[in-house]
């Protein structure tokens, strides 16, 4: 597999400006690496910045209202520097993304086979009949019943997990070379979440996707991601090969999400472990660290000074107190 990656993300900061408030900075300075054929996944509570990194890529976020900066290459090409019309042209075919809800994602007054087709029409040239044999194709891949007659039927007349599968099925229908998962199988049953998971890994291997990976699911990072970015308060502050991460964290955050998961090999009736606080009790980046007020190692350090990202032996960390590398 190349080490060339297919898409780099640098200082990537997405600030959201109302009239009469503070600004929000959602993403701050984040920077990550692709590379075809490779997932990655991106890690953290609900408001770590996640989604609005994806859909920045994506540029799908408002015109009005945003401030967005930093630099988005695909394969050598600028998004940021792209018209509307030529980022038009190269979402669904170069670069697609399943998104988290996909009810408010799908047309509802259009049914599902048309907005399959619709995507294979335009970017891969497909006649009527053929984009249609092959949006039946691709609603079985993805698990749903009688998927010729599911062509004609409109998203609320669907289940919330057949909804989902159908939008995973528009993302793939181009074969696209940038695929962002937003928690894609939130909607699904276990039995269809491995099936979706197991496609999409099969969707890497044989075409060399690169994909990024956005879930609370840590049991789905361990087992697709190859590398894992925690985000926090808009920032990475743990980077690291998802064995690594899984076996050695480093920074307190990473390391109570971990504690948080449930073990087949817990005592009956043991307490999960869980972080303090929430993500509204940030403080700013500029000059603290953002999570020193949920730290069960927190120093007074941490609340003057904002912590550098150190790099060392393949590990980003961002953190005055860390967690000691007793397996490293």
């Amino acid at each position: 597999m190349t080490t060339h990656p297919l898409l780099k993300v640098r200082d990537l900061r997405v600030v959201f400006r109302r009239r009469g408030e503070p600004d929000t900075v959602a993403v701050d300075g984040v920077s990550f690496d692709v590379a075809a054929g490779q997932v990655i996944g991106l890690v953290g509570e609900s408001g770590c910045g996640k989604s609005v990194t994806s859909m920045a890529v994506m540029r799908l976020l408002p015109a009005r209202g945003v401030e967005i900066s930093g630099s988005i290459e695909l394969d050598g090409v600028e998004l940021l520097a792209l018209s509307d019309s030529e980022m038009r042209e190269r979402r669904g075919r170069d670069v697609s993304m399943i998104f988290q809800d996909p009810l408010s994602s799908l047309n509802p007054v259009i049914p599902i086979g048309l907005q399959i087709t619709e995507v294979l029409r335009r970017h891969r040239g497909m006649g009527k009949a053929q984009a249609r044999a092959e949006a039946v194709e691709l609603l079985d891949r993805v698990g749903i019943p009688e998927p010729r007659r599911r062509l004609d039927t409109y998203p609320h007349q669907l289940s919330g997990g057949m909804r989902q599968r159908a939008l995973i099925a528009i993302a793939l229908a181009c074969r696209p070379r940038l695929l962002i998962a937003d928690e894609p199988t939130t909607a699904l049953d276990v039995t269809i979440q491995a099936q979706i998971l197991g496609l999409l890994s099969d969707l890497v291997r044989e075409t060399g996707t690169a994909l990024v990976m956005i879930t609370h699911d840590l049991g789905i990072v361990a087992g697709m991601c190859e590398t894992v970015n925690v985000l926090y308060g808009g920032r990475i502050v743990e980077r690291a090969q998802r064995h690594r991460l899984f076996g050695t964290p480093r920074h307190p955050y990473t390391h109570g999400l971990l504690r948080s998961i449930p073990r087949l090999d817990s005592p009956p009736g043991e307490k999960l472990a869980a972080i303090s606080g929430s993500m509204a009790d940030n403080l700013p980046w500029a000059h603290s660290c953002a999570f020193a007020p949920r730290c069960p190692r927190v120093l007074e350090t941490c609340l003057d000074i904002t912590p550098d990202a150190e790099t060392s032996g393949g590990r980003l960390l961002r953190c005055h107190n860390p967690v000691p590398a007793s397996a490293e």
